[in-house]
């Protein structure tokens, strides 16, 4: 469906005790206003912010003891 602008929506995935999957390229913009790009067609978003890579996902969230 596109969106007013022309574009087809960037598809995003909430995964269970893991990352935001988003389709790419991708801007973030981060707490203190600045931005991080990537061109890739995935990207792996961390939910956790255990990630040493913030605010890509590096898989720190698998270190996590389970309750």
């Amino acid at each position: 469906m596109p969106t007013p602008y022309g574009e087809k929506p960037r598809r995003a995935a909430a995964t269970r005790d893991g990352p935001i999957l988003v389709e790419g390229p991708v801007e973030v913009v981060l707490d203190d206003g600045s931005t991080v790009t990537s061109d890739r067609f995935m990207v792996a978003l961390c939910a956790c912010r255990r990630s040493r890579t913030y605010p890509w996902c590096d898989t720190s969230h698998r270190r996590k003891a389970r309750e």
